[in-house]
């Protein structure tokens, strides 16, 4: 099946606020997430929330990255999203309640990530979270386990 889109970054940080540290590669683990992040070790800021599973993985698209600053003037440096991947050519939304593949690794997306306060006042962005409404990226679920590196194909939806 032909990639859909790319990742293009990939970002985990060791614990909640800490800042995002970018990586070529990546071992995701089915139900827990990316090892080295915050939200594996269940240090994240949103750890204790019942919907934990939801928070495996998590991705934006680049070209709301671009967007932001274009329409917004709102200028994010690499990481800064607190999002895990940063895919290009892949339309986030439309995997909610689908498969997908992330290079051979198996998701299922989950809902959108809704942007919150939390980003704005960790970043002192005014704007950012109006900016970033309904198009904050994906949650998703790992659904079997294997490695991310940056250039992996995005394929799917169906994909197992």
């Amino acid at each position: 099946m032909d990639p859909l889109g790319t990742v293009r970054a990939i970002h985990v940080a060791p614990e909640a606020g800490a800042p995002m540290r970018p990586r070529e590669t990546v071992e995701a683990i089915a139900g827990r997430g990316l090892r080295g992040d915050r939200y594996f070790a269940e240090r994240g800021t949103y750890s204790a929330s019942a919907r934990r599973t939801a928070r495996d993985l998590t991705l934006i698209e680049a070209e709301t990255i671009e967007a932001l600053e274009r329409e917004a003037g709102i200028d994010l440096p690499a990481g800064a999203h607190r999002r895990n991947l940063t895919t290009r050519g892949v339309a986030l939304d439309p995997l909610v309640g689908e498969r997908f593949r992330v290079g051979a690794v198996v998701c299922e997306g989950v809902e959108p990530c809704a942007p919150c306060s939390y980003l704005e006042r960790l970043l002192d962005i005014d704007g950012l979270h109006d900016a970033l409404v309904d198009r904050g990226g994906l949650r998703a679920r790992i659904v079997d386990s294997g490695r991310i590196a940056v250039g992996d194909g995005i394929s799917g939806p169906g994909a197992d």
